[in-house]
C-alpha cells in the first residue's frame, strides 16, 4: 500500500484527490494539508511514502515544504503538482528535492502512475521534457557569466560514468546513451545505477540538476 499526503490550499482539489486516491487500489490517503507548514508538519508525523505538494500556498510555499521534507532524510517523495508545464516554480521545486512534477490537468491514471512511479524511486518527467523544463530556467537560477561550482562527487565517478551523467543531463534515454556510447541498454542501466548512488542523486531529474550545477551541461541560450 502507497500512503500519500495530499498538500493543497483548494479543498475542491483536495477533495478529488481524496476521491480517486480512495478509490484506486494500492492507494491510500493519510491526510491533507492546507499549507506547506501542515504539509511539513504532517510528512514528519504520518511518514508518507509521497506527498503530493502545491506550489503557491499562503505562508510556506511548497518549495520550502518540499526543500524542508526532503532535508529531513526520511523515505518521503514529493511530487510537484503545478498548474504550467514551464512553470520556474516547478523547477525551483525540483532544485529543492522532489522527485518529479505533473500538470493539474493530468488525467486520473497520469497522476495514478505518477504517484506509484515516485514511490518506487523513479522520475516522473520523461527526459526530453526535464530537458526543456532545464533549458527554459536554468538561466534564471544558474547564471551563464558564473562558474561552475566544483563537486567533490564528481571526482568518485569513473571516465565512463562521468559520460553518462553527461549524456543524463543532456536528456537521453537510455536506448539514446547506448546507441551514441556503443553500449548494451543494460550495462547502461547500472552505469546510471552507479552514477546515481556515487553523486548521492535520489533520481534521475536530481542527477540532471547536478550535471548543471557542475557546469558539465548549459542551458541553450
Amino acid at each position: 500500500m502507497t500512503t500519500v499526503l495530499v498538500a493543497d490550499d483548494q479543498p475542491l482539489q483536495r477533495m478529488g484527490v481524496r476521491m480517486l486516491l480512495q478509490g484506486t487500489p494500492g492507494l491510500e490517503p493519510v491526510g491533507e494539508a492546507e499549507h506547506g507548514a501542515a504539509a511539513v508538519r504532517m510528512a514528519a508525523e504520518l511518514r508518507p511514502d509521497v506527498v503530493l505538494m502545491d506550489v503557491r500556498m499562503p505562508g510556506m510555499d511548497g518549495i520550502e515544504a518540499t526543500r524542508r521534507i526532503v532535508a529531513s532524510g526520511g523515505r518521503t517523495r514529493v511530487l510537484i503538482v503545478t498548474t504550467f508545464d514551464l512553470d520556474e516554480y516547478a523547477y525551483e521545486g525540483l532544485r529543492a528535492g522532489a522527485s518529479g512534477f505533473l500538470l493539474k490537468d493530468a488525467r486520473p491514471e497520469e497522476l495514478v502512475a505518477g504517484i506509484h512511479a515516485v514511490a518506487t524511486g523513479d522520475a516522473v518527467v520523461a527526459p526530453r521534457l526535464t530537458r526543456r523544463l532545464l533549458d527554459a530556467y536554468a538561466h534564471q537560477v544558474l547564471a551563464p557569466a558564473d562558474p561552475p561550482v566544483p563537486d567533490p562527487r564528481l571526482g568518485a565517478l569513473s571516465d565512463r560514468e562521468r559520460e553518462v551523467l553527461v549524456a543524463i543531463g543532456q536528456g537521453w534515454t537510455n536506448a539514446e546513451i547506448a546507441e551514441r556510447l556503443v553500449l548494451s541498454e543494460s550495462t547502461v542501466k547500472k552505469h546510471v545505477g552507479r552514477v546515481l548512488a556515487k553523486i548521492g542523486a535520489r533520481d534521475r531529474i536530481q542527477a540532471v540538476i547536478t550535471a548543471y550545477d557542475a557546469g558539465l551541461v548549459r542551458a541553450k541560450s
